[in-house]
């Protein structure tokens, strides 16, 4: 198993029809091979025809969501996997900030597919084996950038771990290893830049040149990656992937957004509006079905993501371009005064503020509409210039309060700078 460079840029300049095709048998393989193993899956897709004939038939499947794979039992596992759990090598939880963490395993065939996966992000990214990448994350059960390390590895490229170190100590490590590559979260190596400001660290002096980032909205985000640039003096890439997934999203060259890796997935996109199938450039649920994970395969899964999907876009690489990246979460959408408004949305303009350091966003719910509170670590205590700008771009009035330097949280992976109080409040009002 495994994919050579050419292998892949063929696969990203098939036509629609061909790539469906190669979808299609896919995924008719994937089947004949697990269900009859995976009661979960013979059990969810009992009503079904299968093999499928053509690709269009998925609409009419059920789709698979994350509370679903939460096992039913004692059992510690994800209910979705297809084989007793000594076929398999890799264990890892999901981060838990949206409820239990889910556990899910892989086969030693699963996580060289998730390493192949690995490899069209590395080649968008342009490292080569000369280059020396510096991990910032923590290595534990969390997958992180596990697969990324792998997948460095095999490349002949040397990677360098920082599990357990702080962050001025992984300054130090950039320096002294000569790392010319960071992998961490975009709000990581904001607080990276952070500390280096503190210790008068001049970051355009260390030899980074990229930065790859994951976990959170930020990468295909104009301004918050234009901050890291800035920042750091070097290129940052996004890249998507999710632990009961894999690495499914990775950046365009004119990093306009992310290109879904639809050799290895079948990408469907619901309208948010209409409840069916999206147009182009139509804001939308993502809805991913694994085609190389034998060991917790997902049929439609529903991610929970929020994009634009665009199919007409020029350019070598086929496969759908998510415009801006993932917009973001389905669940943390807000209504406000009639609006729909994304956190993300809201921290693009934040992040316009050099002097702005930290922020927290707080949704409340009063009757049927919700509310937002915004805190803001602002050196110039000046937040009606914020309130104004955000008005002027959301079209909305929103509550902007100054704190003091350093009272809002910090954080090495995935930031957590929105607060959702509005189920709370609904409870209270109740």
């Amino acid at each position: 198993m495994g994919t050579t460079e050419d292998q892949r840029r063929k696969f990203e300049a098939l036509d629609r029809d061909a790539l469906q095709k190669h979808q299609l048998a896919s995924l008719n393989r994937l089947l004949a091979k697990v269900l009859p193993q995976n009661e979960f899956y013979a059990h969810k897709l009992s009503d079904c025809k299968i093999p499928l004939e053509n690709i269009d038939e998925l609409d009419f499947w059920p789709t698979t969501i994350k509370e679903e794979l939460q096992p039913a039992t004692a059992d510690p596992f994800v209910a979705n996997r297809t084989y007793p759990t000594d076929h398999y090598v890799r264990y890892h939880q999901t981060s838990g900030t949206r409820g239990r963490p889910l556990v899910v395993l892989d086969t030693a065939t699963d996580w060289k597919w998730w390493i192949d996966c690995w490899k069209f992000v590395l080649d968008a990214a342009d490292i080569k084996t000369h280059d020396r990448v510096l991990l910032a994350f923590s290595f534990g059960p969390f997958i992180g950038f596990w697969s990324a390390f792998d997948a460095l590895q095999e490349r002949g490229v040397m990677a360098i771990p920082t599990g357990g170190m702080g962050s001025l100590a992984r300054l130090e490590m950039i320096r002294r290893a000569g790392a010319t590559v960071l992998f961490c979260t975009p709000t990581y190596a904001l607080r990276l830049a952070e500390i280096a400001r503190e210790h008068q660290i001049q970051l355009e002096q260390l030899p980074i040149e990229k930065i790859v980032v994951a976990g959170e909205p930020g990468g295909s985000v104009p301004s918050i990656r234009a901050r890291i640039e800035s920042a750091w003096q070097a290129t940052v890439l996004d890249h998507a992937g999710a632990t009961e997934l894999g690495a499914w999203g990775y950046p365009d060259t004119q990093r306009r957004g992310l290109h879904v890796l639809e050799s290895e997935f079948i990408a469907e996109f619901i309208s948010v509006a209409t409840g069916r199938r999206a147009e182009s450039g139509e804001l939308s649920r993502l809805v991913l079905t694994t085609l190389g994970r034998e060991g917790a395969p997902l049929v439609r899964y529903q991610t929970g993501d929020l994009v634009r999907p665009d199919w007409s876009h020029a350019a070598d690489n086929r496969f759908v371009l998510l415009e801006g990246g993932v917009l973001g979460r389905a669940d943390d959408m807000m209504i406000i005064r009639g609006v729909n408004v994304f956190p993300s949305s809201i921290e693009q303009i934040l992040h316009s503020f050099p002097e702005v350091v930290e922020y927290r966003m707080t949704a409340r719910r009063r009757t049927a509409m919700d509310e937002l509170m915004i805190e803001v670590e602002d050196h110039l205590m000046q937040p009606a210039r914020i309130a104004e700008e955000l008005k002027l771009q959301l079209g909305l009035s929103v509550e902007v309060h100054c704190v003091p330097a350093m009272s809002l949280p910090r954080f090495e992976g995935k930031g957590k700078r929105f607060v959702d109080e509005r189920n709370e409040t609904s409870t209270n009002e109740a």
